[in-house]
């Protein structure tokens, strides 16, 4: 078993040639420990006995090599005997699509997060061989998570995502405690600075954008919005007299309010006469009105119909609605203004891998180093921590403390 498991982690290619004889050990040491048979599958329980145990006369680098060579070890077992696993009732995976669908919906999760949640899922299915889902273990949701680590080599955020919906799926749907933590091998992390843009930058690439796009990059800087909460603003979030901007069911399904610059209130109020004129025909051709958030459509079946609901930047053509089945007007896609705006890039001659979201990045920027604190620029940002509003503060450092490199003076 330990020479197939050898040749398994050279295979993998994440584990150095000269560090493999130590997780072999590891394995042995813990098997001999427990008592158990190398080929027998051990519980997580018994790992950590056997991880304490070795804290006790080794030092903590040598108690996480053991530890990683468990949880791939775990996961090599599991993966030997997958072809030893039932077939299980596909339609029994159709109906629990249809449940997954239902209790989304049901807690108000966006359209993108429905389509999300459903291919993770069809994965985790394709995964699991069809099992039934009644017996759905967490040790399955453990060797899914380690597969896509090991074998797929996700990125942290991806597998992250794909644990979020499997846990929709046990919590809500199975109704199903995990009584035990996840303990599958983790997906490495990168932590890489976030590329900002330059005022003059900033300024070059909005030479390159027309009309709309131009104002919704300009929103995008000015405002400090991620890309989806731009597309899906509405008139009445736009305030012009307080110079504010409402959005609305941004990431974490949280309102706030960021500022709006004054600069924009003319062209705001330029756009907002040209789609007006998009809103009126709407309404003399009888159209369904636009989407409205959570059970608003129902209490207030025609809101969508008013002008203070319509898209700031709506679609020029109609569409299906998927969800309602139903002819109505949609925000603008996101993918045009990405387009676009790479476009944009291009032609300015900047080089740096730059995308719409820099804007958001330069915004906060350039905020710190005008001198306003964390604080203030976490709410305008939405976020939730403040640690993750002070990865600005290694970008905006040199402006911060004056710092000149030594050959430049």
């Amino acid at each position: 078993m330990l020479s197939e498991f050898k040749k398994y982690l050279s295979n993998l290619g994440r584990i150095k040639p000269k560090t493999i004889p130590y997780y072999l050990k590891w394995v042995a040491d813990f098997y001999t420990f427990t008592g158990k048979r190398i080929s027998e599958p051990f519980r997580n329980a018994e790992k950590e006995q056997f991880l304490a145990h070795l804290a006790q006369n080794h030092q903590d680098w040598q108690v996480k090599q053991a530890d990683y060579a468990l949880k791939l070890f775990d996961y090599f077992l599991a993966s030997r005997n997958k072809s030893l696993a039932d077939t299980g009732d596909s339609q029994s995976w159709e109906t629990l699509k249809n449940d997954v669908i239902k209790a989304l919906r049901l807690r108000h999760r966006s359209y993108n997060t429905e389509k999300t949640y459903l291919s993770w899922l069809k994965q985790f299915q394709s995964f699991l061989h069809s099992k039934n889902p009644d017996q759905i273990t967490p040790d399955d949701i453990q060797n899914f998570l380690t597969h896509l680590a090991i074998e797929r080599k996700v990125a942290a955020s991806t597998q992250n995502l794909a644990l979020n919906a499997i846990i929709f799926l046990f919590k809500h749907v199975l109704q199903k405690n995990i009584s035990h933590v996840i303990d599958a091998v983790r997906a490495n992390t990168r932590r890489r600075l976030p590329v900002v843009l330059t005022k003059k930058e900033i300024y070059a690439i909005l030479e390159h954008l027309k009309s709309t796009h131009k104002l919704m990059a300009m929103l995008i800087y000015g405002c400090g919005l991620r890309l989806m909460e731009c597309v899906r603003l509405r008139v009445k979030d736009v305030d012009m007299e307080q110079n504010i901007l409402v959005v609305r069911s941004g990431k974490g399904d949280k309102d706030r309010i960021t500022i709006l610059p004054e600069a924009l209130n003319e062209q705001l109020l330029e756009h907002f006469e040209q789609i007006k004129k998009i809103y009126e025909q709407d309404r003399e051709n009888d159209l369904a009105g636009v989407f409205l958030p959570d059970a608003l459509e129902k209490k207030y079946p025609h809101a969508g119909k008013e002008w203070g609901w319509f898209w700031v930047f709506p679609a020029k053509k109609l569409a299906v609605d998927p969800r309602a089945k139903i002819i109505r007007r949609h925000h603008i896609q996101p993918g045009t203004l990405q387009r676009a705006f790479k476009n944009a890039v291009r032609k300015a001659g900047i080089t740096r891998q730059a995308t719409i979201h820099s804007l958001r990045h330069s915004f906060a920027t350039h905020l710190l180093e005008n001198g306003y604190d964390l604080r203030t620029i976490q709410e305008l940002l939405g976020h939730k921590h403040l640690q993750t509003t002070m990865i600005y503060t290694h970008i905006a450092r040199k402006n911060i403390l004056g710092v000149k490199s030594p050959l430049d003076r």
